[in-house]
């Protein structure tokens, strides 16, 4: 966990903090090689120094995870970039994805397929270095 990501959100003011820590927790646990810094005024993680999810916390009305590869335009695959099993990403491209969490019973619901999406996501990443 980065000190820059602690100290930001220790002085977060947010209706959905408790969730917004869960899901730090949750995401840096799914893959060890994860690091976190904040960008767009938000915690992002890398893996292997690129971007691929950011933690979209406002407007307020709820936090949303952002799948995608990087701040550089690159080709996008044919097909989305990783399975999807439970439908809980919508896909705006085939190599971005968006997560919704409305509240803690949400997550509750959601967590054990979050799990497997940031590991399957950050997996396919490294295939396409």
């Amino acid at each position: 966990m980065s000190i820059e990501v602690d100290q930001y959100l220790e002085a977060l003011e947010h209706p959905m903090k408790k969730e917004i820590l869960q899901l730090r927790t949750l995401i840096l646990d799914s893959n060890k090689e994860l690091t976190e810094l904040i960008k767009w005024n938000a915690p992002s993680f890398c893996i292997d120094g690129v971007d691929c999810i950011l933690m979209k916390i406002f407007p307020a009305k709820n936090v949303q995870l952002v799948f995608h590869r990087g701040a550089k335009v690159k080709e996008a695959p044919e097909v989305q970039l990783i399975a999807d099993p439970a439908g809980l990403l919508k896909w705006p491209a085939t190599d971005r994805a968006v997560l919704t969490i409305n509240d803690g019973a949400d997550l509750r619901r959601k967590t054990r397929d979050l799990q497997t999406i940031v590991a399957a996501w950050t997996q396919a990443l490294r295939k396409l270095v």
